[in-house]
């Protein structure tokens, strides 16, 4: 379970970060910090920076998803089907999402979802939403995937 859950946190850390904070440039780690603004260089430099530390966190959840994953194969577990991985994987991508927009939107209020915005709180409501929808189906993907293989087979040594 823990390999599901750490490649969705990784993945939905991915997701978040390549195309909130990059390809939408809607909002950087910091971009509502004082002294951080967006709008000047050395603002932008300490929040593709602050960026970079996130992408690098995202990294570390996916690789040890990877170990996780691998030192179960190693044990000689069989993989998990594509319902229960799956889902843990989109349990962990909501959840992702739940935590980083409690803790940087709305306690630490570090960023929001459009920080180019004058009210930027339904985009963060609606960020909170999506996460616990992921979540939602998610756990029931998990929960419908479980002691069925679903496609897979057991790993060769």
């Amino acid at each position: 379970m823990a390999a599901g859950l750490l490649f969705g946190i990784g993945l939905g850390s991915f997701v978040d970060g390549i195309v909130l904070h990059q390809l939408l440039q809607w909002h950087h780690m910091l971009s509502d910090v004082a002294g951080y603004p967006v709008t000047t260089v050395a603002g932008l430099e300490v929040n593709t920076l602050a960026d970079g530390f996130f992408h690098a966190l995202a990294w570390v959840c996916v690789v040890a998803g990877m170990v996780v994953t691998l030192a179960s194969w190693r044990q000689g577990r069989l993989a998990p089907g594509r319902r229960f991985h799956g889902g843990l994987l989109l349990v962990g991508w909501g959840g992702f999402d739940l935590v980083e927009g409690i803790v940087d939107h709305h306690l630490l209020g570090v960023h929001h979802v459009r920080d180019d915005l004058g009210a930027p709180l339904s985009w963060d409501i609606g960020f909170l939403l999506f996460g616990a929808l992921l979540v939602v189906v998610g756990a029931a993907l998990h929960r419908s995937g479980r002691g069925a293989l679903d496609g897979f087979s057991e790993p060769s040594a």
